[in-house]
């Protein structure tokens, strides 16, 4: 078998850097190329440990159906250098995570802290959000036929419409969801100088991981003001669940409760905000898909999986091997890590035609933007129940839709989307 095959530098630039998912072709030609001509290769760039870039489909998931083999917690989860990695390891006493949450825990403790807010999660036990989410949307649709025809779909709709969402399920006030969208965005913004905290071109430096626990603090510190309030008074929402959980008949930690909010206060909305965003954009490149919506919107669900596909707001999870591994006439020997590439394997020529086009009668649609195995997203239903909520009450009214500009995608590598989405419109 064969150990390693090198990936050609220029090919690496495009699958790590942040700035090649902003320009919508240079990480998909990346991608392209791999899957073409190196579909497992080795990863090798100074300053960073040697990584597998994982590309196709099924070695995505054949690697994220073997959790006990394939870890999440042991090695940096998301892509890093070396010294952003130390730095992270000298501010947490060894650690190589600045938080703790589900997306860095492996059995035993993943399925345990899984398992207290799982229910709430499930489509049966988010029915009962239906009349209040379609509420939000319809706000959030009469506020475009308040802008005069035009606005930016990404500011002023797709970001506003899930945060206020997940932070009702979460119990956090409307008036701190501001609060929220900006720590969010410092946080899955970093290497964005519009959305990061300093305002400059950040990359996996050292004090760019300052600067990110300096974020991670700032949300610690507001949830711990909600921790203790829920102790004190329990009410109907997940901050509840969360600050009274107990793991192993003991209460959960602080950290890790904090980790938790994080997680949900973020990816809760984030994602959705992108997928939302990107179904817009799909529309207005692909008028033919529009007007076939116009004309069956029982089509909408597939819209729902198409943008989400097309767009897969989850560029990379990092795992690494407890033993050695065979897998496409390649051994991954015991330590290694792996960066899993999402946004490849939802254009895999071999499992998707025309991968590359926006057709919202995709079917099947088998993508893997939330994930496979254990880690598969917890608000997977949620996240499709908003966004089929909101096409429901858009697309009837919806007559016409174009681009107003030029649309632009985030500087990111780890979690990004449509971060403006300049559109004409016209509502009935």
């Amino acid at each position: 078998m064969s150990t390693s095959s090198p990936i050609p530098e220029e090919v690496v630039r495009g699958v790590i850097d942040p700035a090649a998912y902003a320009d919508g072709a240079s990480a998909h030609e990346a991608f392209r190329w791999l899957r073409a001509n190196n579909p497992l290769g080795k990863a090798e760039v100074e300053g960073v440990d040697p990584f597998w870039v994982v590309t196709k489909h099924a070695d995505i998931l054949e690697i994220s159906r073997q959790n006990d083999l394939f870890l999440s917690g042991a090695r940096a989860t998301t892509f890093t250098n070396q010294a952003a990695d130390a730095r992270v390891r000298e501010m947490t006493g060894g650690s190589p995570h600045l938080v703790r949450t589900l997306v860095q825990m492996d059995a035993p403790d993943h399925p345990k802290y899984r398992l207290l807010t799982q229910s709430w999660f499930l489509p049966q036990n988010i029915r009962h959000l239906e009349d209040r989410i379609r509420a939000i949307a319809r706000e959030h649709v009469d506020r475009m036929a308040t802008l005069g025809g035009s606005c930016d779909f990404a500011r002023d709709i797709a970001i506003t419409y899930p945060l206020r969402v997940i932070m009702e399920v979460l119990g956090v006030p409307s008036d701190d969801e501001p609060r929220m969208l900006r720590l969010t965005q410092e946080l899955f913004g970093a290497a964005d100088p519009e959305l990061n905290r300093s305002g400059g071109e950040r990359g996996d430096t050292p004090d760019a991981m300052a600067e990110l626990q300096a974020v991670i603090a700032d949300f610690f510190m507001y949830f711990k003001k909600i921790t203790d309030d829920r102790k004190a008074d329990p009410r109907r929402d997940l901050a509840t669940v969360i600050a009274n959980s107990r793991i192993d008949d003991a209460p959960i930690s602080d950290f890790e409760a904090m980790s938790y909010y994080v997680i949900v206060a973020t990816a809760g909305h984030d994602t959705t905000s992108s997928s939302t965003a990107g179904a817009i954009w799909g529309l207005c490149e692909a008028p033919g898909e529009f007007a076939k919506l116009k004309a069956d919107p029982s089509l909408i669900p597939g819209l729902v999986d198409e943008s989400i596909r097309w767009v897969t707001p989850v560029k990379h999870f990092m795992r690494s091997a407890t033993r050695d591994y065979e897998l496409r006439g390649r051994t991954i020997a015991a330590g290694d890590w792996l960066w899993l590439a999402y946004p490849s394997g939802n254009r895999d020529e071999e499992v998707f035609d025309a991968p590359g086009e926006f057709r919202i009668d995709r079917n099947p649609n088998r993508h893997l933007a939330f994930g496979y195995g254990a880690h598969l997203c917890l608000g997977q239903h949620l996240a499709k129940m908003e966004m089929r909520i909101l096409w429901e009450e858009l697309i009837p009214r919806l007559e016409a839709l174009e681009f107003d500009g030029e649309p632009q995608l985030a500087v990111a590598n780890f979690v990004g989307g449509p971060k403006r989405l300049p559109i004409r419109y016209r509502l009935s």
